[in-house]
């Protein structure tokens, strides 16, 4: 494995920032770079820092992370870039993958998952939380033909999961009216009139 990995984390929370920071630095092998808190106030330092990993949240003011990944994989081909978010959907979880990141955890990965997975990406490999990939798992077994779009289906797995409309609308960035009139789609495309009735017609049917 390479000796002193250059690590940049974007991450909008300076409690988590100063956490990954602590963290990292103790790593005989890590070489921890900076921290910004947000990918507008790093933009202009990255080439510079030519980290090794990004640790790169999603959801921060300004540019997002999923806005900025594909904006540093074009500016640096060769950093490795793990998601670590909040956010699990299955949604955002294939954009962030089909944008070129390495690896995706969630913010209640250990340390040593997350050290673990700088490890990984930095040799190829991929990284991803055990919910993330029972995420990538289920995306395969499936049934293709689903009548419904993947924005119907994620917001019906949700629903599945005991999300409110509310709930829903906020992580996945969309108004309640966005959610409301995909529902209503779901129900007309399995001819149902209910949550629960959808949520059995679909399990059944293998479309979430």
């Amino acid at each position: 494995m390479n000796k002193n990995l250059r690590i940049v984390c974007i991450e909008d929370d300076e409690i988590l920032r100063m956490g990954y920071e602590s963290i990292l630095s103790g790593v005989e092998e890590f070489n921890f770079i900076k921290a910004y808190a947000s990918y507008d106030l790093a933009r202009k330092s990255l080439e510079t820092d030519n980290p090794d990993v990004v640790l790169l949240d999603i959801q921060m003011p300004g540019t997002s992370g999923l806005q900025a990944l594909p904006l540093i994989k074009r500016a640096l081909p060769n950093t490795s870039v793990i998601i670590l978010t909040v956010f699990d959907s299955s949604e955002l979880v294939f954009e962030a993958l089909t944008l070129g990141a390495g690896g995706y955890l969630t913010k209640d990965s250990s340390s040593s998952k997350i050290i673990d997975a700088i490890k990984e990406v930095s040799t190829g490999g991929g990284a991803m939380s055990t919910n993330v990939a029972r995420i990538v798992m289920r995306s395969f077994q499936k049934n293709l033909n689903s009548p419904l779009t993947k924005r119907e289906t994620e917001i019906l797995e949700r629903i599945a999961n005991g999300q409110t409309k509310p709930q829903i609308a906020n992580d996945l960035f969309i108004e309640q009216e966005t959610v409301r009139s995909h529902v209503k789609n779901i129900y007309t495309k399995l001819d149902v009139n209910s949550k629960y009735e959808a949520i059995k017609r679909a399990k059944e049917r293998r479309f979430i």
